[in-house]
């Protein structure tokens, strides 16, 4: 566990477990927030530790702006590596919300260990901001009163990258995703808009996860050999996963036998790693870019400072999920789970992450403006970590599945 001491007023958390603060106050007179993600494993650079500095500029964001008048005037930072083991994720989210006093879960990527959390949430009526998984099924039929969806989802993804890229022309799809939540339900999102736009799905396969050895040379092989063969290859993996298997694309020529690539999820922290050359051209959705326009860049040149690096749209939502917190303890005057939720239901949003945002009440998912990305060409690069152009927004509207009748609150 690491505790912030980065912040001139703030206490860790800790000593046991707290009483909800129901009729109003501070339930420790603190708020205490957990990051619970990857922090060694496939998904620890698109967020990692970094989402830690993003919570932390939040903070600093909120005693700014409110000052003397803050409801919250003590905070405390816990975060825990959940390894991307579902087990895992649901021993730690217990652990922080009891033993770490925290007050709400922010971040968790891997979509099985999103859905424990989210059922520890549950259990413990705690809050829990979901960042860095994808499956719809947060805000389907695992959704509950306690825990929101912030950044992103395979609905999303699906319906901005393979919806546009199948309209382009690309009609015959081979997909390739890892074989756990979130691959299995990018699958179904994908073949389905790809389906929808006159597209069709020649070959799927599912991948191991982890990949620990990092080998995709069977499915990259088979490729070609589909008949009739993919005009382009989708892959679903994302961060190392993702970076390995575009390595091996590239390795084995594909795109010159005629099978272009798609690529479901990206961050910009793949781009850096695969470097822009191997990625030229690729098409993808993203849910925020750190050099869309000045209000982020600002952003993203207090990040790097604080993080040596520019922000991921996963760190870029935490500083989000963390702000939007605290403005919903300060407008209820309480952290009391039910009192902040009902702040939070149906607030429309606008901030660095969240452009027209609004947390709709039926399913807790929170939609916003999402973009149809490009890889710039190394030529196009004139400044490190500038990777991509943004071809065009979609509408928060557009972008996300109206509610699921699946989901219960």
């Amino acid at each position: 566990m690491l505790c912030s001491t980065a912040l001139l007023a703030s206490a860790c958390g800790g000593g046991g477990p707290k009483s909800d603060a129901a009729g109003g106050g501070l339930s420790d007179g603190k708020v205490v927030f957990g990051v619970l993600n990857d922090q060694s494993g496939a998904y620890s650079q698109l967020s990692g530790k970094n989402s830690i500095k993003a919570v932390e500029l939040a903070i600093a964001d909120y005693q700014e702006k409110y000052g003397d008048k803050a409801v919250v005037k003590e905070f405390g930072v816990e975060t825990a590596d959940h390894q991307n083991k579902p087990d895992v994720a649901n021993a730690k989210a217990a652990e922080l919300y009891d033993r770490k006093a925290v007050d709400v879960i922010l971040d968790v990527p891997t979509s099985s260990a999103a859905l424990k959390v989210a059922d520890v949430a549950k259990e413990k009526k705690k809050l829990y901001f979901n960042i860095s998984a994808a499956t719809t099924d947060l805000t389907g039929k695992s959704c509950n009163k306690y825990t929101f969806h912030y950044a992103y989802d395979t609905y999303m993804l699906a319906n901005g990258t393979g919806r546009n890229t199948t309209e382009e022309g690309k009609k015959n799809w081979y997909i390739v995703y890892p074989d756990y939540a979130f691959g299995q339900d990018m699958e179904k999102s994908f073949s389905a808009a790809v389906e929808a736009a006159g597209g069709k799905i020649v070959g799927r396969d599912a991948a191991p996860f982890p990949n620990t050895s990092g080998d995709f040379s069977t499915y990259l092989l088979k490729a070609p050999t589909l008949d009739p063969k993919p005009d382009v290859l989708g892959t679903m993996q994302a961060g190392a996963e993702l970076v390995a298997l575009v390595k091996q694309y590239n390795e084995f020529k594909l795109r010159d036998k005629g099978v272009g690539l798609a690529v479901g999820l990206m961050f910009l922290t793949d781009i850096h790693s695969l470097t822009p050359a191997a990625l030229a051209g690729t098409t993808y959705t993203d849910a925020w870019y750190w050099n869309y326009d000045l209000t982020n860049r600002t952003f993203a040149d207090r990040f790097q400072k604080a993080a040596g690096v520019r922000p991921t749209f996963a760190h870029a939502a935490n500083y989000s999920a963390a702000l939007q917190y605290l403005e919903a303890v300060q407008a209820a005057g309480t952290d009391g789970s039910d009192a902040v939720v009902e702040q939070l239901e149906g607030k429309e949003v606008s901030d660095v992450f969240l452009r027209n945002g609004k947390i709709r009440a039926e399913d807790h998912r929170v939609v916003h403006d999402a973009y149809l990305a490009q890889v710039k060409t190394p030529a196009e690069v004139t400044e490190e970590w500038d990777y991509v152009k943004i071809l065009r927004t979609i509408p928060a509207a557009d972008a996300f599945r109206t509610p699921s009748p699946d989901c219960k609150l």
